[in-house]
């Protein structure tokens, strides 16, 4: 089976990037502020706590882009607000020829968007729906939706906008950020959107990054005090980002390092091993028997995670032994019997190696 997952960043890269996000840091915030734990309510004349501002500023100029915004909702919520700054009900949205990621559809449904699809595989479908329909925006998961997708992101927004420029362009780029080198926005979409959870950071809180003129929207309508990301919320959404780019990194070269061991016949019972972006890079494990769901019960036993809570939040330092997303069964139903996916966390290659031996010879 050919899979396409993204480049991941080196740990050297990873080492820079937490660097850099730490001197930004320092430029904004005093020494006192950033061992505090920030402030509290809408402040006059900013309408947000005066930290969440200031976190908001360095997340803008760590990405690069006109402005930032810490929305509640986590990555769904970021990409709720994102649609609803770039289209009004009813108007026509772009999206990649595959399955949907579930709660983004409830947007698309709520908003009562009409969805026109085409393959970002093949540049040349894209360009082609583009001259013959006209849609209102274009949305772009970063990440894999199918097993088959090859799509690089900064291809299918060049296409969109050398087409027609004012097309805005909304990235999800959830279980992407601090993995790859350049986010949406810094291919040149107009806004992406992600979870700060899942970057270690805190519970429910998104975080949208890009153009003033979609940005400003997101903070007028998000006057209300209660709906507020607080100081102390923000500055955990910095610490997150601080530690993730390494801690990732890490994970990455563990993935590397199973895919080698598990192919070259190491755990007897697996019959192909490899990489996939599903929704999170990890590593996809095929059996020569449709055994899938008795080893994820044999691994639960033995310590491994059975379920995620924020895919890569904070709380998971546990190796995940998981059934394949939804995306990649609703592709194929066939392969939840006889496939898991593991995603190290935390965690070194032998325990993965452990965990499932063990499994197995059950």
């Amino acid at each position: 089976m050919k899979t396409y997952p993204l480049e991941s960043i080196t740990l050297n890269e990873a080492k820079k990037m937490q660097f850099k996000l730490v001197d930004i840091v320092t430029r904004h915030f005093k020494g006192t502020e950033v061992l505090s734990l920030g402030d509290l309510g809408v402040v006059s004349g900013l309408n947000k706590p005066s930290t969440t501002l200031k976190a908001e500023k360095v997340l803008a100029e760590f990405f690069q882009t006109e402005a930032a915004v810490l929305v509640r909702g986590a990555g769904t919520g970021a990409i709720r607000w994102s649609l609803q700054s770039m289209l009004k009900s009813g108007a026509t949205l772009l999206v990649h020829s595959a399955p949907i990621y579930p709660t983004t559809q409830v947007t698309i449904e709520s908003m009562n968007l009409k969805i026109i699809k085409a393959n970002f595989n093949v540049l040349e479908e894209l360009e082609e729906t583009l001259s013959c329909i006209a849609v209102d925006a274009v949305l772009i998961q970063h990440t894999r939706q199918s097993i088959e997708d090859s799509y690089d992101i900064a291809d299918v927004i060049h296409t969109v906008k050398k087409f027609n420029q004012d097309i805005p362009v909304l990235t999800d780029d959830n279980y992407a950020v601090m993995k790859v080198r350049k986010i949406g926005t810094q291919n040149g979409a107009d806004l992406t959107a992600f979870s700060a959870f899942k970057l270690l950071g805190p519970e429910g809180i998104g975080c949208v990054v890009g153009k003033d003129e979609f940005i400003d929207k997101i903070v007028k309508w998000n006057y209300s005090g209660g709906g507020q990301v607080q100081g102390h919320e923000a500055l955990e959404v910095l610490r997150g980002l601080i530690y993730a780019p390494v801690s990732l990194s890490i994970q990455a070269e563990v993935n590397d390092e199973l895919v080698r061991r598990l192919n070259s016949g190491e755990v007897k019972g697996v019959t192909n091993a490899f990489l996939a972006n599903a929704q999170s890079k990890v590593l996809l494990v095929e059996f020569d028997r449709n055994i899938a769901k008795d080893v994820l019960k044999k691994c639960e036993a033995l310590g491994a995670a059975p379920h995620p809570v924020g895919a890569e939040s904070k709380y998971e330092f546990a190796p995940m032994f998981y059934r394949i997303s939804g995306t990649f069964r609703a592709s194929d139903k066939s392969l939840e019997e006889r496939m898991i996916r593991i995603n190290p966390m935390r965690a070194g290659a032998d325990t993965i190696i452990r965990i499932l031996s063990e499994a197995l010879s059950d």
